[in-house]
């Protein structure tokens, strides 16, 4: 989750850090979720993107307004 960042930035720290490394001998595809949360708007925004592998296989953007 981000403060007044992006949500893809979210995701980045998620695959940076390394996080789903916890659970590296899980078979099944993992969805990567980032949040972001604007102070100012009260604006929520995240991204998801279904991961296997090491491979990034879909990603999307979605904006809650």
């Amino acid at each position: 989750m981000k403060w007044n960042k992006s949500a893809q930035g979210a995701i980045g720290q998620i695959k940076d850090r390394q996080y789903a490394s916890g659970i590296q001998d899980y078979t099944g595809a993992i969805l990567l979720v980032g949040i972001n949360y604007d102070r100012e708007t009260k604006a929520h925004s995240c991204a998801v993107e279904l991961w296997k592998k090491g491979s990034m296989l879909k990603g999307g953007n979605f904006r809650n307004l």
